[in-house]
């Protein structure tokens, strides 16, 4: 019986297919996605934005393939990627026969608009032949006319119906290894979309609030969009689409998820707004350590508060806690447990090494632990 049932969030049984060698749906943890913004031409450019994807935490990355030229790069973007590659179609089924041949993991496509029954079989067919899954992207700004006929605007039930007219239309090929978005810039309209969605099908869904805004109103937007779904159990992988450079989207996926507790990567931090009783800057303190530990992968907790009032009992809760004193001398908690304190000059320098050691030994932990199982 758990100890926190206010915690618990029961996960919508979904069927699991393969991104690559990534696994999505089922039991597999919810996956975070971005997409590039280079020209995919540009190997060379969008290889590199991919590299700092990976580092910021990015398991799956989306790469627009809208001409000859993107495909052609494609090979080479695909060798040099560590995470799979999801090449997105629209229209041009050539593209995605050029990607699928050229190492793609995934196309991301709408069967509906890539043209006649036999141009939807070559595709499925490519994607068999090479191992692709198929992401089927429904967006509320670009539903069919015949369904905007149907229903006077965009609202869930027609992006229920096209998802579904979508998925028809790869089942009749045989081919079910799919997970499907439904996509809209109203949260209203995307959420009930995918609650609709959801109680429909089994296969995984593919979760995001389309068009979300800037790097501010994107993150608000997304995380009562996406995070109201997860918390109902729904979705397997997630892309936060914002303005803002790609590897900010990952970051921001990866705060919703730890936000409810399904997925824990990195340096979590809990840190007070600030006020007159502060007893060291706290904003910048904790902008500056933010940015310094975006290198951390192994989950730790790390409490920054300005003074005693909340400090030591959130400290209790951390891995690592600080707390503002008086006189430039601040506590420090290790564990939960008074240890030690320090000086406002050292302070930062300090904690980032206190933070650096105590995920050192949490992964050679981690690695005696896998090579005492062997």
């Amino acid at each position: 019986m758990s100890l926190r049932p206010w915690r618990n969030i029961e996960r919508r049984k979904s069927r699991q297919i393969m991104v690559g060698k990534v696994p999505v749906g089922g039991d597999a943890p919810v996956t975070v996605q971005t997409m590039t913004n280079t020209p995919t031409e540009d190997a060379r450019a969008t290889i590199d934005q991919i590299r700092r994807c990976e580092d910021a935490g990015a398991d799956i990355i989306r790469v627009s393939c809208p001409d000859e030229p993107s495909t052609a790069a494609l090979r080479e973007i695909v060798r040099a990627a560590k995470v799979p590659i999801v090449a997105d179609i629209h229209f041009h089924y050539k593209r995605a026969l050029e990607a699928a041949d050229a190492g793609a993991a995934c196309l991301r496509i709408n069967p509906g608009n890539i043209g006649s029954a036999d141009r939807v079989a070559e595709v499925v067919r490519a994607a068999k032949a090479n191992g692709c899954s198929i992401r089927i992207g429904v967006n509320a700004g670009s539903l069919e006319k015949d369904l905007l006929e149907k229903y006077g605007e965009p609202c869930p039930e027609a992006l229920v119906e096209s998802a579904l007219d979508h998925i028809k239309l790869l089942q009749d090929h045989d081919f079910h290894e799919y997970k499907v978005a439904v996509k809209a810039s109203d949260v209203f309209l995307a959420v009930s979309a995918y609650m609709g969605l959801a109680e429909a099908v089994d296969c995984p869904l593919h979760l995001g609030i389309t068009e979300a805004g800037g790097l501010i109103g994107g993150t608000v937007k997304s995380a009562i969009g996406i995070g109201n779904l997860l918390w109902a159990g729904i979705g397997d992988t997630i892309r936060v689409s914002l303005s803002a450079e790609p590897e900010e989207e990952v970051r921001v996926g990866f705060e919703i998820l730890k936000a409810l507790g399904i997925r824990n990567r990195g340096v979590r931090v809990v840190s007070c707004p600030s006020c007159a009783r502060q007893g060291f800057d706290v904003i910048r303190t904790v902008q500056t350590l933010e940015e310094r530990l975006q290198h951390i992968r192994v989950p730790l907790s790390l409490s920054v508060l300005g003074c005693v009032v909340n400090g030591p009992g959130e400290a209790r809760e951390t891995d690592i806690g600080l707390t503002g004193g008086g006189a430039g001398k601040h506590m420090v908690y290790l564990s939960g447990v008074t240890d030690h304190t320090v000086q406002d000059a050292d302070m930062v320098e300090h904690i980032v090494r206190l933070v650096e050691a105590r995920a050192a030994e949490i992964e050679a932990a981690e690695a005696a632990q896998a090579e005492a199982a062997e």
